[in-house]
């Protein structure tokens, strides 16, 4: 069973003002890229995953880290949901892990438990989640991350993206750090279905959950250490991945 992991690094970090792409800034001298690439092929679960760039950053990326592994380019910036889409040529396979570029701190351990977790399932959708007692200090990145939205017997029912929250979905403290394994049948069936009707016009990834639970798709979870699911989208979140790195 052959298994391809999809690493969506293409956006630009308007927020962080900076020249370079976000997932090059540096922690520890490394840009928080190349962590990531290095936990997916420790993990052997592929030793060539697909990297899904900008046009824009494509060239400065696949040389910074020196990878001649496959690189998929999303041409226009329409969410995560085209991102994967960009990336479908390569997907050869049984399954398809999709991870962010600007997590540095993923572990192989977590990304080998992710996929043993969905195979032992027989699932078509599993997903990493996170469960924080609140956003303060180190866990105020989590703030932004996705809610995860469960029915009264505990089955995940959809992922609310924080932009798109009412004011009681904001207190959730179950959030999605955006991890997750596909039956690479049923995701590329699906991904061509995501709607952009949300107040950024973006088609998301997330919106796949929902659909599963409609469609009746049985989905495994897991939860995982927080400090692993740190993202980068801030400076203040850079300082402090930066803290706890040292």
């Amino acid at each position: 069973m052959k298994t391809k992991v999809v690493i969506l690094a293409a956006g630009k970090g308007r927020r962080m003002n900076s020249d370079i792409p976000k997932v090059l800034l540096l922690i520890n001298e490394r840009p928080l890229l190349s962590y990531l690439v290095s936990s997916v092929k420790e993990s052997g679960v592929d030793l060539s995953p697909v990297i899904v760039v900008s046009p824009e950053n494509r060239e400065i990326i696949q040389s910074t880290l020196n990878y001649t592994g496959p690189v998929a380019v999303q041409l226009e910036q329409k969410g995560t949901g085209s991102a994967v889409l960009a990336a479908q040529d390569f997907l050869g396979c049984d399954n398809v892990i999709v991870l962010y570029g600007d997590h540095p701190f993923i572990s192989a351990n977590t990304i080998k438990s992710l996929l043993a977790l969905h195979i032992k399932e027989g699932s078509l959708l599993t997903l990493l989640t996170i469960l924080v007692d609140d956003f303060n200090e180190w866990r105020a990145p989590f703030s932004s991350f996705g809610k995860i939205v469960r029915s009264e017997d505990g089955r995940i029912e959809r992922i609310i993206e924080v932009k798109d929250a009412t004011a009681e979905q904001l207190l959730i403290k179950e959030v999605n750090p955006a991890i997750f394994c596909f039956n690479r049948e049923w995701l590329i069936e699906n991904l061509p279905k995501i709607k952009n009707e949300n107040t950024q016009g973006e088609f998301y990834l997330t919106d796949l959950v929902g659909m599963a639970m409609k469609q009746g798709v049985k989905i495994a979870s897991m939860t995982s250490n927080p400090m692993e699911s740190i993202g980068i989208n801030t400076k203040e979140h850079l300082e402090i991945a930066r803290f706890l790195a040292k």
